[in-house]
C-alpha cells in the first residue's frame, strides 16, 4: 500500500495512524459474506469498517444509498439484474465528485464477459475470489485512491476491450440464461461435476442438476459435452 500520509480523502485511525474505509459487502451467498467480514473487518487492525451487507440488486442499491461507502465489493451475478444493475442504478453515487462511491467486482467469474461488463459498468477493479485476504484488503485501498485494480490475469481482457473499437456483438441465446446459469454452464464446460459445483456455488446438486436442464433446454442442446463445444466456441470457459 502507498503512504497514508499520501492518500486522498481517508481519515486517521487513532494514534495509529492507519487509514480508514467503509465498505459495503454485496453477495448473495450469506457464508461468503461472513467470511469477508472475518476476513478484512477486524477494522482496528485492517482499517476496513464493513457498514453495510446486500444480498440482491435492490437490497444494494438501498445500503449503498443509506451508508454512501467509500467502496462496494460487488459480486457480478446477484438476483435482479447483477452487478451491472447495481452500477448502472448507483451512478450518480458513483458520478458524485465530493464523496464518489467507488466499486470493485469480487467474484468467482473470470470470464471475459463479465469482467468487461462491469468495467464498462463503471467498477474501477476486477478480483476474483482466490484473492488473498491482505491482498484484498489492499485492492480496496487502492480502488478508494482511484487506482483501478485486477487480478493479472483479468487485466489483458479489459485491455483488449477498450484497444477495440467495436463493441461486442449481443449474444441472443446467451441472453435467454439467469445469471446463476451462466455460473453453472461455465462450470460445466470446465469439466466440474455436479457436487463440485453445488459445493462452490453454495447449493444443491439437485439444484445444478435444474440449472441444466434449464440451460439445455433453452440453448437447445442435448448433454454436457454439446454444452461444452457450446461454451467454448463462445470463449467462455
Amino acid at each position: 500500500m502507498s503512504d497514508p500520509t499520501e492518500a486522498n480523502g481517508t481519515t486517521q485511525a487513532g494514534g495509529t495512524g492507519e487509514r480508514r474505509v467503509r465498505v459495503v459487502l454485496v453477495d448473495d451467498h450469506r457464508m461468503f459474506r461472513t467470511g469477508v467480514q472475518a476476513e478484512i473487518g477486524r477494522t482496528e487492525e485492517t482499517g476496513v469498517e464493513v457498514v453495510g451487507e446486500a444480498a440482491d440488486v435492490d437490497q444494494a442499491v438501498t445500503v449503498i444509498t443509506a451508508t454512501r461507502p467509500e467502496v462496494v465489493l460487488l459480486d457480478v451475478h446477484l438476483p435482479g439484474g447483477g452487478g451491472v444493475e447495481v452500477l448502472r442504478r448507483c451512478a450518480p453515487l458513483a458520478a458524485d465528485t465530493e464523496r464518489p462511491v467507488r466499486f470493485l467486482a469480487l467474484s468467482v467469474s473470470d470470464a471475459a464477459e463479465d469482467v468487461i461488463g462491469v468495467i464498462r459498468g463503471g467498477a474501477r477493479g476486477y478480483v476474483t475470489k482466490t484473492i488473498t485476504g491482505s491482498d484484498l484488503i489492499d485492492s480496496i485501498f487502492r480502488v478508494q485512491e482511484g487506482d483501478a485494480v485486477f487480478s493479472p490475469r483479468l487485466a489483458g481482457f479489459v485491455l483488449d476491450a477498450f484497444a477495440s473499437t467495436d463493441a461486442p456483438p449481443v449474444d441472443e441465446d446467451l441472453d435467454r440464461l439467469t445469471q446463476r446459469e451462466r455460473e453453472v454452464l461455465r462450470l460445466i464446460a470446465r469439466g466440474y461435476a455436479y457436487k463440485e459445483i453445488a459445493k462452490q456455488l453454495f447449493i444443491s446438486v439437485k439444484t445444478v442438476e435444474s440449472h441444466v436442464s434449464a440451460v439445455l433446454r433453452k440453448l437447445q442442446l442435448s448433454n454436457r459435452h454439446e454444452l461444452t463445444r457450446w461454451a467454448t466456441a463462445r470463449r467462455l470457459v
